[in-house]
């Protein structure tokens, strides 16, 4: 049944789930957590990493990062990628135009980038769609000017490629680091699920990577009108266009959280808008908050047990505590 303004009704189980839901926030799992989960800590990125066996025939991998006024991050970023000693690796760097230094930082590694500019453009998302017309790798990707790549994430990406041709899409764990590079959460997340990408998008965005055929797919390009959700309606799109996504079971991407990440400074006005929307597209109506919840829960319960909110599953939520102490490790 639908109420007056065209919303779903929830059911009495849908509204008890849901009020649960509300009452447990604090047993959310780390990847619905976007901020700092622990204080922050020093480590080394390429402590304890084996050297990833490269496919013989190597696909070409093109990233794409968009930037603006980003100088802070940017040689990071690029630095990130070209330590991955890949052979193939295809680096095209978009920037709207800054005049923070960013040119110049471009310019230093320009040598190793395919093509790059800086010039003004209409966002993000219209930089990604210039950069990823000039690129021509089996494997595509990007990688914003905050955040960076683990290191043997190319090579793992392009080794599960190659050895399952029937998967298109691939993305793994996340870590969250802030200002100076240090460890402070981490995204620790269920294997992939297609239907919770109707209710929200929990995949960590530095970590995917995609097929150019699903590409082609999909439309060859991202949707301009998104400004901040274009990353989940280029996963919709995928998915309907017949997509196989895995999570592979690796910490792929370093997620930098700051003040004036994109993320922090529009998820409350134009992100929210943008998520409405979707939901919209794929359920025809726009669905209020108890409602996604519940739709969010078929995913989160794998991470929980007893009503189905309540608690985490031991497999899950006891491995990040074992880890958070020092007691395990993941690779």
């Amino acid at each position: 049944m639908r109420n007056s303004i065209g919303q779903k009704r929830l059911s009495f189980w849908e509204h008890t789930f849901a009020f649960i839901g509300r009452k447990t926030r604090f047993l959310q799992p780390s990847f619905v957590q976007f901020g700092a989960q622990y204080p922050p800590r020093e480590w080394n990125l390429a402590k304890n990493r084996t050297r990833s066996a490269l496919p013989n025939d190597t696909p070409r991998i093109s990233i794409v990062i968009p930037s603006y006024k980003q100088a802070a991050y940017l040689e990071k970023t690029i630095t990130s990628l070209l330590s991955q000693d890949y052979p193939a690796l295809e680096l095209i760097v978009v920037d709207g135009g800054s005049d923070d230094g960013s040119k110049e930082i471009i310019e230093k590694y320009s040598a190793h980038i395919k093509w790059w500019c800086s010039e003004q453009d209409s966002g993000q998302t219209n930089a990604l769609n210039r950069g990823f017309a000039q690129s021509s790798g089996e494997i595509m990707a990007w990688l914003n000017s905050d955040d960076m790549l683990m290191p043997e994430t190319l090579n793992r990406v392009a080794a599960y490629f190659a050895h399952y041709q029937n998967v298109d899409a691939v993305y793994g764990h996340r870590i969250l680091i802030d200002e100076e590079d240090r460890d402070i959460g981490r995204w620790i997340v269920p294997k992939h699920d297609d239907k919770v990408m109707t209710w929200a998008d929990f995949i960590p965005q530095e970590t995917l990577f995609w097929r150019r055929s699903l590409w082609q797919k999909a439309g060859k390009k991202l949707d301009e009108s998104f400004k901040f959700a274009m990353d989940w309606d280029l996963l919709l799109r995928f998915r309907d266009a017949g997509a196989r996504f895995v999570r592979l079971p690796y910490f792929l991407g370093l997620f930098r959280v700051h003040a004036g990440q994109k993320t922090s400074a529009q998820i409350n006005d134009v992100g929210f808008a943008e998520m409405q929307r979707l939901r919209k597209r794929c359920l025809g109506y726009t669905p209020h908050l108890g409602r996604k919840r519940f739709g969010e829960d078929n995913y989160l319960k794998q991470y929980r047990v007893a009503l189905g909110t309540a608690f985490y599953l031991l497999k899950a939520r006891v491995c990040e505590l074992l880890w958070k102490a020092g007691l395990i490790k993941y690779d």
